[in-house]
């Protein structure tokens, strides 16, 4: 396990500890970030259900008392430790819901129609003992960690500040922008959290996977600008004719590995529901992988 203590000057000593579950789809790995009091810590997203992983976040807190397991959002890879961690600990879970609290109601309406959609790992098992809103304030030393509903790579998806240090989760990443993926995922939503964090001088992010961000605003622009150019170049490739999110993504992606085409297309799928509630695209038969959108 890689334990870094994070530096910034803050009201508490941050510490990262790095899961050993690098993927294409977690980069190097899920961060974990004991934050340490005088005599107490929080965990930020205790991470994958991994008893190597568990004993590196115990050492991590020490003789400290565990106030709070507070998880960004109910991935496997964010949230599977968590209850495992406070059996140990007797320290609350705390989230904003579960696998699918906070989902959009356009989401919410075709997974009743019978939408398909692989997801990204959700972890149905994720229930916290006490249920963060938007504003709240998880009080800690001299000041606190501010909760942020950020929904968008999931509807449940929390960021916390801790003074001007935004701990992202999966929101905002340097190695790779978030996956949107329906159902968990909803790119209007995505957008609108994205801008919101963009409000703000953020003075370092700390990220759910790779390094921390420092030159904060400028990654919350190319993010922003980065999902404004897929979303044309959607528009541009129906303009000249019909097509299926498989062709879009197989258009679009060309550049990389066919191996992660599947978590491109459902992407591509984000895309197109936005399009399609904005009334940019239409489609005859559904939103499914073959639906085709003209």
């Amino acid at each position: 396990m890689d334990t870094d203590k994070a530096t910034i000057s803050q009201p508490a000593d941050i510490l990262t500890v790095s899961a050993n579950n690098p993927s294409p789809m977690t980069g190097p790995g899920t961060n974990s970030y004991v934050l340490h009091g005088e005599d107490a810590a929080i965990v930020i997203d205790p991470g994958p259900d991994d008893p190597a992983h568990l004993e590196a976040l115990l050492c991590a807190i020490g003789p400290r008392k565990l106030n709070a397991i507070v998880v960004t959002h109910a991935h496997l890879d964010h949230s599977a430790l968590a209850r495992r961690l406070s059996d140990k600990t007797q320290a609350p879970i705390m989230a904003y819901g579960g696998a699918t609290s906070g989902r959009h109601p356009t989401i919410e309406r075709l997974v009743k129609a019978g939408m398909q959609m692989a997801g990204e790992g959700a972890d149905v098992h994720c229930v916290p003992d006490v249920l963060l809103c938007d504003g709240d304030e998880i009080a800690f030393g001299q000041g606190g960690l501010r909760v942020l509903h950020t929904p968008g790579h999931m509807g449940g998806h929390i960021c916390l500040a801790l003074g001007s240090v935004l701990f992202s989760g999966d929101h905002v990443m340097a190695w790779a922008p978030s996956l949107i993926a329906p159902p968990d995922g909803h790119m209007r939503d995505y957008m609108t959290s994205l801008r919101r964090l963009m409000a703000s001088d953020w003075t370092a992010i700390l990220p759910g996977h790779g390094p921390k961000i420092l030159n904060t605003s400028q990654r919350l622009e190319d993010l922003w600008q980065h999902r404004k150019a897929r979303e044309q170049a959607i528009v541009s490739a129906l303009a000249i004719g019909p097509a299926t999110p498989r062709d879009l993504t197989a258009a679009l992606y060309s550049a990389i590995t066919p191996a992660l085409w599947p978590a491109a297309e459902l992407s591509v799928v984000a895309h197109l529901i936005d399009l399609h509630e904005r009334s940019l695209v239409n489609t005859a038969n559904g939103f499914q992988t073959d639906s085709l959108f003209h």
